[in-house]
């Protein structure tokens, strides 16, 4: 094939190619989703991609670059409104060689394009790994339930086992399953996720088996489904409890055969995937009621993990909430520093209905809000139910309880921190940490030594 072949990904058809790239030699191969991409990826390989960054497309992207960032080098076009956010800017950290925003100069563009074709000839046919993210895992978490949720999915993860993630919404079930996957001998595979409940009844088999051309009023091309997209890897079937009882009987006879269809085609097609299923209803309910298949559940439920919400997390509110801060503070607003007090005593009583995600969503939200160096209670807009009959979240009275340990003891030690550090059995890091979440702050004249 002409080694000067450029996959260029349009999502949102408001871009051509400059017209210089065929008469500089290049091969240009226009598609209009990540899907096709992969498609003519596999079938042709191609060295450079350009990418057209749209609304909603992240995921998607995401998926593509993962599965062929081993072997391509991307360059994005960026419209100027996406380049504030936050997931854009990781994918164009995490995969992308450069990027331009829109407009794109055609000389320039034409000079980074040349020089990624270079780098793609010094790499040679040499696999490279990808770059999976700035994170090692992503799991975040020292409460004893959190520790226990990790040490299930390093086992997890040493087989190849159907699993289902059980859990609230917003737990990160998608985060666990992706950890599963890099622990797994999956890991060079793809990683593919289709949200269940947010695809019309009428297209799910078409996105989970794909269709060839004609197959129905529209299909004017071959789709791959994410199924097959997800060969050799790990197919991640979030929402599990909203897919159709109709749909279920399909996924149940992949799952005994391994063999798909596409829709509209005649030859049985052979993958090779370890599914991971998720869902926040209770599945035993649902089947119960009829709604779904209990032949399915038990193909599904070889291995199960139940995550635990935030609420029950205790001290890992606060690890998660100055994790976010730090990833999201130096875009959002860099003199942010700390949380107040108050604002910490409202995040430990809160009951995080919304659990991590909704946590991130209040950061975000309050490092737009704040304009001091301390997130304050207001900042986070939380609703506090009023407490019934005196009782208070043990995780307040623990970290209460906490504070007012370690002050008891610089009082003892005259203010001397690596004494106080060394009577209470913790580091000195610690120590502060625990002392940023009372009122008042640490005395001035306390020694660091």
């Amino acid at each position: 094939m002409n080694m000067r072949t450029l996959l260029c990904v349009n999502t949102d058809e408001v871009w051509c190619p400059p017209p210089q790239l065929s008469s500089l030699g290049w091969h240009i191969c226009l598609v209009s989703s990540p899907q096709e991409a992969f498609s003519l990826y596999a079938q042709q390989g191609p060295r450079v991609g350009l990418v057209l960054l749209s609304e909603g497309s992240a995921e998607a992207l995401e998926a593509l670059f993962r599965q062929t960032c081993g072997t391509m080098i991307w360059v994005a076009l960026v419209p100027p409104h996406l380049l504030a956010q936050p997931r854009m800017q990781e994918l164009l950290l995490n995969y992308c060689f450069d990027y331009h925003s829109l407009p794109a100069g055609d000389d320039r563009l034409l000079a980074v394009l040349g020089h990624a074709f270079g780098i793609a000839c010094l790499r040679g046919n040499t696999l490279r790994p990808c770059d999976h993210g700035k994170e090692s895992g992503g799991l975040i978490g020292n409460s004893p339930a959190m520790q226990q949720a990790m040490g299930r999915v390093e086992r997890l993860a040493r087989v190849d086992s159907s699993v289902i993630l059980q859990g609230e919404s917003g737990t990160g079930k998608e985060l666990v399953a992706r950890q599963i996957h890099r622990q797994s001998v999956r890991a060079d595979g793809p990683f593919i996720a289709i949200n269940c409940g947010a695809i019309p009844p009428s297209l799910i088999q078409s996105e989970l088996f794909g269709h060839e051309k004609g197959a129905f009023t529209g299909a004017w091309r071959r789709h791959i489904g994410c199924v097959e997209m997800a060969h050799r890897g790990v197919l991640f079937l979030d929402e599990i409890g909203d897919l159709p009882l109709s749909m279920q009987v399909n996924l149940l006879r992949f799952l005994q055969e391994r063999t798909i269809v596409r829709v509209g085609g005649v030859e049985p097609i052979e993958v090779d995937i370890r599914v991971i299923a998720a869902t926040n209803r209770s599945l035993d309910q649902e089947m119960a009621q009829g709604h779904f298949r209990a032949d399915l559940f038990y193909r599904l439920c070889v291995l199960d993990l139940a995550l635990p919400p935030l609420r029950e997390r205790g001290e890992d509110i606060m690890l998660l909430a100055q994790y976010f801060l730090t990833k999201m503070g130096g875009i959002l607003n860099p003199q942010v520093q700390g949380f107040t007090a108050c604002a910490t005593r409202q995040m430990l009583q809160y009951h995080w209905p919304g659990n991590v995600r909704e946590l991130k969503n209040r950061l975000e939200r309050a490092l737009v809000l704040c304009d001091g160096h301390r997130i304050d209670h207001q900042h986070l807009g939380l609703s506090l139910p009023q407490a019934e009959g005196g009782i208070r979240p043990l995780n307040l009275v623990r970290a209460e309880a906490e504070c007012e340990a370690v002050r008891r003891a610089l009082v003892l030690c005259g203010n001397n921190v690596t004494e106080a550090a060394r009577h209470l059995g913790i580091s000195r890091l610690t120590l502060y940490r625990v002392l940023e979440r009372s009122t008042p702050p640490l005395p001035p004249e306390a020694q660091l030594s």
